[in-house]
């Protein structure tokens, strides 16, 4: 497919409940790896091409802590969870149920294992929402972590992954355990022809 497509308001509908099922399923999860009562919520759902995500995620240069994995079967494409360093850190302290002054300014390999771990659970019920809803067979790859500035953080997805589709699904997430909110974005970069692939298995034709 080439050219601009119509993301129509029904078929953004359609991506909302993809992720509040997936919000659904996260929490569960989360729940049970803390301990705790986890709360996630889907604040918006859009789409935006590929050269808007640095700014979305407040910057280029923004220091960034990034999941990464891949998606294979009936629909093949990326999937990331970026977030601010300061909200990875808030997630990964409440993971380990430390407090904020234990926690050293770096990453240590153990936190960088956590975080690998909270993106794993995030992709992974995301991805059990669309087999739900659209019967498709999807895998995903081991995650891959990284903590750079989102700019190179893109760039290395686009070097180690190859061509991408210039739009993307944006799934703006809210996890919050406790009384603060830890504030993410998920990012769906199907291949070529991907998103379409996605359009006609919920059921809605891809203009």
């Amino acid at each position: 497919m080439n050219g601009d497509m119509t993301w129509t308001d029904p078929a953004l509908g359609l991506l909302a409940e993809i992720g509040n099922v997936g919000a659904g399923h996260a929490a569960t999860a989360l729940s049970m790896l803390v301990q705790d009562r986890v709360n996630i919520s889907v604040t918006q759902t859009r789409v935006c091409r590929f050269c808007e995500i640095p700014d979305i995620v407040g910057g280029a240069e923004r220091m960034t802590a990034a999941v990464v994995l891949r998606l294979e079967g009936d629909l093949t494409g990326n999937m990331m969870f970026l977030l601010p360093v300061a909200a990875a850190k808030r997630l990964v302290r409440r993971m380990f149920g430390t407090g904020e002054d234990e926690l050293d300014e770096d990453f240590t390999e153990m936190e960088l294992s956590a975080l690998s771990e909270a993106g794993n659970i995030l992709g992974g019920s995301y991805v059990t929402a669309v087999t739900g809803l659209t019967g498709l067979h999807l895998n995903q790859s081991v995650p891959a972590v990284a903590v750079d500035m989102a700019g190179a953080i893109l760039g290395t997805v686009l070097t180690d992954t190859g061509q991408t589709a210039d739009q993307a699904v944006v799934i703006r997430t809210s996890i919050r355990q406790g009384v603060t909110d830890v504030e993410g974005h998920l990012f769906v970069l199907p291949d070529p022809d991907g998103v379409e692939t996605l359009f006609r298995a919920l059921g809605w034709p891809y203009e």
